[in-house]
């Protein structure tokens, strides 16, 4: 068996990751869709609007075959980590080609930026040194740097969301030889970052902005999803008591801030130069999760950077932790469904890492960091639900036949 591998949030699973879904399968003509997906926490540093368990499953009715988890440490990072960590995950499913979504939807416009770049590797990382010595982010700082060497539409438009991830991706599968071929569709009808639903194709953003400013779900954002995923949302906050969103987490997070020492606050994952006192100053004053981040936002540290220091600190995700340093040494799968399940049979046989189901099954620190920020993300469930959304971590993956 064939198979082409997704990288995704599904956050939620809508109608344009299931045109994604159609036209892999029907570019590759693979046997398998292997889809390795954000845990509860994602790229942006935001809890997703519903647990992992949940959007696998809305994944495999919507159209994948298996899914597999993108550990805690890669989900939670910027773009090149990111990507490097999902790609691994796929090299080691066995995977024979990956699909991306992009806003160029030409793939020889990847690989001629990846050739470009490393051609002109040491001017682009001084260049990428220049900005952020002027406070740039590093993102913003690379993306910079790009265009300062190349230009905006000479090669690729890296000022693009999904153009700057599917560049990620080709350079993570040719930095490490691995024998994936890229492939990518032309992202249609929405921009990423889109907050507002005009059709059926819609970007997630706006889906979760229209769920959560309308509990009762409207019927907009009923109609840019399957069915399915509609139903799976609405189960899920009968059955949790909400769609998850920063501001349930704020007085966690505020408590925590507040209870930790400078010393403590500086170990955390992605804090440096000092940030620890500006969050603590700004603390004390912060009346909800929006305003605390605006009084900390700068050029330097961007909404997206902070907010996954902010996930850090609620996982308690330490420097220490060495969570980029550490090789990956399981695949965990979430869900799958009949072909998924004879494609893992047959990788069983040959795949260099052990396939696992459940967090106790075997020991490695990044599962450690994946049961501490699963007890995080339902930390905000009241009493016995916390334990019982917790102890999916331990049962058996979601098999729909």
């Amino acid at each position: 068996m064939e198979a082409c591998g997704l990288i995704v949030e599904y956050n939620p699973f809508h109608y344009g990751h299931q045109y994604h879904l159609k036209q892999a399968r029907e570019k590759t003509d693979v046997d398998c869709i292997v889809a390795v997906m954000s845990g509860n926490f994602l790229q942006r540093g935001e809890p997703a609007i519903m647990d992992k368990y949940n959007r696998a499953k809305a994944a495999i009715l919507g159209g994948a075959d298996l899914v597999v988890e993108l550990p805690y440490v890669y989900a939670v990072q910027h773009s090149d980590y990111f990507a490097k960590g999902a790609i691994d995950m796929l090299y080691h499913s066995g995977v024979s080609a990956v699909c991306f979504g992009s806003e160029a939807g030409i793939i020889d416009s990847f690989s001629d930026a990846y050739q470009h770049q490393k051609e002109h590797q040491n001017q682009y990382e001084s260049f990428v040194k220049k900005y952020l010595n002027k406070g740039h982010a590093y993102p913003d700082a690379a993306t910079k740097a790009y265009q300062h060497i190349f230009g905006i539409s000479d090669i690729l438009d890296v000022s693009r969301p999904n153009n700057i991830l599917g560049l990620s991706y080709v350079r993570a599968i040719k930095d490490a030889h691995y024998p994936i071929k890229p492939i990518t569709i032309k992202r249609i009808e929405n921009n990423y970052h889109d907050t507002a639903i005009t059709g059926n194709i819609a970007s997630a953003t706006s889906i979760r902005k229209e769920v959560l400013n309308n509990p009762t779900a409207s019927k907009a954002a009923a109609e840019a999803m399957p069915e399915t995923t509609s139903d799976i949302l609405q189960s899920y906050k009968h059955a949790s008591g909400y769609w998850h969103d920063w501001e349930l987490y704020f007085s966690f997070l505020k408590y925590r801030v507040q209870t930790m020492t400078l010393a403590e606050l500086q170990q955390i994952e992605g804090i440096v130069e000092g940030l620890e006192h500006r969050i603590v100053r700004t603390a004390m004053e912060a009346s909800s999760f929006q305003g605390w981040m605006t009084a900390l936002k700068t050029k330097r540290y961007t909404w997206t950077r902070l907010q996954r220091i902010f996930v850090h600190i609620l996982t308690n995700t330490r420097k220490e932790d060495n969570i980029l340093g550490t090789q990956t040494g399981y695949i965990r799968v979430l869900a799958m469904n009949k072909t998924g399940q004879a494609y893992l049979n047959q990788q069983k046989k040959k795949a260099d890492l052990p396939f696992i189901t459940k967090i106790n099954q075997i020991k490695h620190p990044f599962l450690e960091i994946e049961e501490r920020a699963a007890k995080a993300y339902y930390s905000i469930l009241p009493g016995k639900k916390q334990r019982d959304f917790f102890l999916q971590e331990i049962k058996s993956p979601i098999i729909i036949k």
